[in-house]
C-alpha cells in the first residue's frame, strides 16, 4: 500500500488529479494506493507534524494562498520528511527552487496521463526499492529514514521501545512493539523473541538454548521455550532457496 497526498487549494484540480490516479490504478491493478486530499499546505503539514502521516508521494500545487508549495516543501524537509514531491503548477518560474527541496519532478499544468504515468512508474519503483532497505521512524521529533541493516533489535521498555543500532548507539521510540512488528511484517529477517524483543537475524552470530550471541558483542537471554521456534526461523531465513549450503 502506497500513501499519496494531493495538495491543492482548488477542488477541481484535486479531482482531476484523483481521476488520473484512478485511471493509473485501472491500468496497474497490482499497485495499491490510498489518496488523501488537502486544501492547503498547512493542512498537510499538520498531518505530517502531528499525526505521523508519512505519504510515499505528494502531488502538490505551488500557488496556494496561505502558504506556497515551495515553502511547505522546505518545512517538510526541515522536519526530516523524505516523501517524494511532485509539483503540479501553472508556471516554470519556480523550477530551480523545486529541485532545491529535492523534488522528484516539476510538472506544468495541464498535466496529462501520458506525462504523469511514467513518473508514477518510476516513483513507485523507487519507493519499493527503499522499502527493502529502510524504515521511516519518528526519532527525536523528526521523521528519519533508518537503514534496516543498521537495526540490531528492538527491546520493550515499558511505554517506550529501545532501538539498538549496529554502531552501538540506541534511541527510544514512542510506539508499541506490536506497531513496530506490523511495520516489519514484510521482512523475514525480523522475528519476535518472547514478548520483549524483535530481533534482526542478520545480526545473530549464533545461539544456544539460553542465549543469542549478536554481532555487536552483546548477548540476549532467551526466554523459556523460545529456542526451538527461533532456531527454526533462523535456519529457514538463511537456508530458504540455498539448499546447496544448508
Amino acid at each position: 500500500m502506497y500513501l499519496i497526498a494531493l495538495c491543492d487549494d482548488e477542488t477541481e484540480e484535486l479531482n482531476k488529479t484523483e481521476q488520473m490516479l484512478n485511471s493509473y490504478k485501472r491500468e496497474h491493478p497490482e499497485i495499491n494506493f490510498k489518496t488523501e486530499h488537502f486544501g492547503s499546505a498547512d493542512e498537510l503539514l499538520h498531518m505530517v507534524r502531528n499525526e505521523n502521516y508519512v505519504p510515499d508521494l505528494m502531488l502538490m500545487d505551488i500557488y496556494m494562498p496561505e502558504k506556497p508549495g515551495i515553502e511547505a516543501a522546505k518545512e517538510l524537509r526541515d522536519m526530516g520528511n523524505g516523501s517524494r514531491i511532485v509539483f503540479l503548477t501553472t508556471s516554470r518560474e519556480h523550477a530551480l527552487e523545486a529541485f532545491g527541496v529535492n523534488a522528484a519532478q516539476y510538472l506544468v499544468k495541464p498535466v496529462t496521463e501520458e506525462i504523469l504515468f511514467p513518473i508514477l512508474d518510476r516513483i513507485f519503483g523507487e519507493v519499493e526499492e527503499d522499502r527493502r532497505k529502510y524504515l521511516i521512524l519518528r526519532i527525536d521529533g523528526k521523521m528519519q529514514r533508518v537503514a534496516l541493516n543498521n537495526i540490531v533489535y528492538f527491546e520493550a521498555q515499558r511505554k517506550n521501545q529501545c532501538l539498538q543500532f549496529a554502531d552501538g548507539s540506541s534511541c527510544l521510540l514512542h510506539m508499541t512493539l506490536t506497531e513496530i512488528y506490523d511495520m516489519l511484517s514484510g521482512y523475514q529477517e525480523f522475528v519476535r523473541v518472547g514478548v520483549a524483543y524483535i530481533m534482526n537475524l542478520e545480526h545473530v552470530d549464533s545461539m544456544n538454548a539460553q542465549e543469542i550471541f549478536l554481532s555487536i558483542g552483546k548477548n540476549i537471554h532467551l526466554p523459556r521455550g523460545a529456542y526451538k521456534t527461533l532456531k527454526e526461523q533462523y535456519f529457514r531465513y538463511y537456508c530458504e532457496g540455498k539448499t546447496e549450503i544448508c
